[in-house]
């Protein structure tokens, strides 16, 4: 599989590379699977985001915002079959004097609670901080996803406070915990 120059970011259990529109198949059957359990905690999706040609669109238009320096949005794959299990990304990238951005992340809902989510979001730190020279990393997470906040936690974030009704999930506005991470080395 030829991935993108200085990818993947390998951990133990997983690997991380941005999508490739080879992956637009496997994103699909994993936004389909999932739906459900994934809307739980994102924003509304519309009907055409589980079609192929939605995927293919959005493959696009993800590897157009890395080129910006935009966002980053990544698959992660268990190492030993190289198998989908997720999605992964920083979004709203900020540069200038703030040098920040987002992040997000989804993780199957078989494959949730096996510490993939955890060594996930230490890759990708580990990326933003000394790849894309960031300062801070936000994340956004409703209060009751606990096991979302241990993930953050266990990866070093610090919960900083809640941003209340700040995200439309389900057509409802919903609080926040925000949590972030600050570069060791600023």
């Amino acid at each position: 599989m030829g991935r993108k120059e200085g990818f993947p970011l390998k951990g133990e259990r997983v690997y991380l590379c941005p999508f490739e529109v080879h992956d637009a198949s496997s994103r699909l059957e994993l936004q389909r699977d999932n739906r459900e359990f994934f809307e739980t905690y994102s924003m509304m999706r519309s009907e055409d985001y589980y079609t192929y040609e939605k995927q293919r669109e959005l493959i696009n238009q993800f590897a157009e915002e890395m080129k910006r320096d935009n966002e980053y949005h990544f698959g992660i794959f268990t190492s030993i079959d190289e198998k989908l299990v997720g999605t992964i990304n920083l979004f709203q990238v900020i540069r200038g004097s703030l040098q920040s951005a987002f992040i997000g992340y989804f993780i199957s809902k078989k494959h949730n609670g096996l510490g993939y989510a955890t060594e996930a979001v230490k890759l990708i730190v580990d990326y933003s901080f000394n790849q894309l020279e960031l300062h801070r990393i936000e994340a956004g997470v409703i209060p009751q996803n606990t096991a979302s906040i241990r993930v953050l936690e266990k990866a070093g974030f610090h919960k900083e406070g809640i941003s209340r009704k700040n995200v439309k999930i389900n057509g409802r506005w919903e609080d926040h915990q925000v949590l972030a991470l600050i570069n060791p080395d600023d």
